[in-house]
């Protein structure tokens, strides 16, 4: 929005904004923020940042914690959602010290991939276009104590809603894609986040009832460069979930929040530029897609297992990536198939559209790490020629659930657990580190806390399903 200190300023003495507030994403891909009166926001700010500490958000170690955010300003918005008039910037983040830019930051991260692509000549450009999946529900309660466990979640459009009595119009399991209303009782709080996105700057392509009966929604946006994206895909979470708020529902991007009915995805479309021209595209190529793309494929999919740890780092995300329900379980390629990782949509057949979509991934990632980690994933396919056919990864252009034992047997599977997915990544990390992008030492932060503060902590407690399978043991 603004490209030097003296605009930004000027904007906020005449549009009477009383406070800026500086976002920033910790390490698991949470929004965190700070507020200053509007006084403050001086060139002092600009050149020496706001302190904070980064222990306490991921970022570094307690021993070593200062660091100070900057805003970006670039990212400027009105914040729609507060009682004072606030302009909102997201954060670079650096050392407190050198005022070096801190590597490890997710943002810096995903800043520094698309970087290292230019720096190899494969491309000046990546454009993404990410999947915005979530379910609204009226009410949720949880708790885990020694002695109970429990969950519920509550949705007025259900159909486990009929027996009490009401309208009549309500969505069964699996019944919700493109409903309309009354069934659709959520049109009103989409078109409203839809509004509010737009008025911030944020394009929307369309929005629409999921498949999921109880308040499964989708918002999709245009394809946008990677910081674009990254950026897109924080600012559409916080909305999709104030907004919600405001009416006194809630908004979950959770991969699995109900049992037996569709999880939530963020499938990610993908396209490499160069000169303006689009590097994945080739007329007569499979699904008009060039042999670069395929080398992109290939290298995807090689290391999806250990891309999945940044993609999909969470333990319900394994709750999502089971068979049926067009879950991406298995590493292969295909043109429209919606059980294969990688799909190739069949409508997208010209110079500026081909592209394909990386399935597995969820909601629960880092925006900025998963952008990262898919596209040097890709990089190195390209730069290595993994050819995807030559490694078994298709095409395969048929129903996978529907094959016989002894051909699925062919075909790679993806992790089936956040442990499989950390245990590849610790195996298979070396194109991430390549061009300095990724750290080692974060790598190793990552594995070692999703396995002990997630992985571990829940395999080590009472699942509530258990008392019914073995407390008469």
């Amino acid at each position: 929005m603004f490209q030097t200190f003296e605009q930004a300023r000027q904007y906020i003495e005449q549009s009477d904004i009383q406070m800026v507030d500086i976002k920033f994403t910790d390490l698991w891909g949470r929004w965190r923020h700070l507020t200053v009166p509007s006084s403050q926001f001086t060139p002092d700010l600009m050149e020496q940042g706001v302190g904070f500490d980064g222990s306490s958000v991921g970022l570094k170690s307690v021993k070593s914690g200062d660091m100070v955010l900057v805003p970006d300003l670039s990212t400027a918005f009105i914040d729609p959602f507060w009682e004072a008039k606030t302009l909102s910037f997201i954060s670079k983040t650096f050392e407190a010290d050198t005022h070096a830019t801190f590597a490890n930051d997710p943002r810096n991260i995903a800043i520094r991939a698309e970087e290292y692509m230019k720096e190899t000549g494969i491309a000046d450009q990546s454009r993404w276009g990410p999947e915005y999946e979530f379910y609204i529900f009226d009410k949720v309660s949880y708790e885990y104590g020694v002695n109970r466990a429990s969950y519920a979640l509550e949705s007025s459009e259900a159909d486990w809603n009929s027996a009490a009595g009401g309208h009549g119009h309500y969505i069964p399991l699996h019944g919700g894609y493109h409903a309309i209303p009354p069934k659709d009782q959520l049109y009103n709080l989409r078109a409203e986040m839809c509004i509010t996105l737009e008025k911030m700057g944020i394009p929307v392509k369309y929005h629409h009832h999921e498949v999921g009966g109880p308040g499964q929604l989708e918002i999709e946006t245009p394809m946008m460069g990677l910081l674009e994206a990254g950026d897109a895909t924080m600012a559409i979470k916080y909305v999709t979930k104030m907004t919600a708020h405001k009416r006194g529902q809630t908004a979950t991007f959770m991969p699995k929040p109900l049992y037996g009915e569709a999880g939530s995805g963020m499938h990610f479309h993908q396209q490499l530029f160069k000169n303006g021209k689009n590097v994945c595209y080739d007329a007569n190529g499979y699904g008009f897609l060039s042999q670069e793309a395929l080398y992109y494929i290939g290298g995807l999919l090689k290391h999806g297992a250990a891309v999945l740890a940044f993609t999909n780092p969470s333990t319900n995300s394994y709750r999502r990536l089971i068979p049926g329900f067009e879950a991406p379980i298995n590493a292969f390629f295909s043109l429209g198939n919606r059980s294969a990782a990688v799909r190739i949509p069949k409508y997208a057949t010209q110079p500026e559209t081909a592209r394909f979509e990386f399935r597995p991934p969820d909601a629960t990632c880092n925006i900025y790490l998963a952008l990262a980690a898919q596209l040097m994933a890709g990089l190195d396919g390209i730069r290595n020629k993994i050819d995807p056919t030559a490694e078994g990864f298709g095409p395969f252009d048929k129903n996978v659930f529907a094959m016989s034992d002894a051909e699925r047997a062919s075909i790679k599977g993806l992790p089936t657990s956040l442990e499989e997915a950390l245990s590849a990544l610790k195996a298979d990390h070396e194109f991430l580190l390549a061009g300095g992008v990724f750290q080692e030492e974060m790598i190793e932060q990552w594995i070692e806390a999703k396995y002990q503060s997630e992985a571990l902590a829940v395999r080590n407690r009472p699942h509530p399903y258990e008392m019914s399978l073995y407390f008469d043991v």
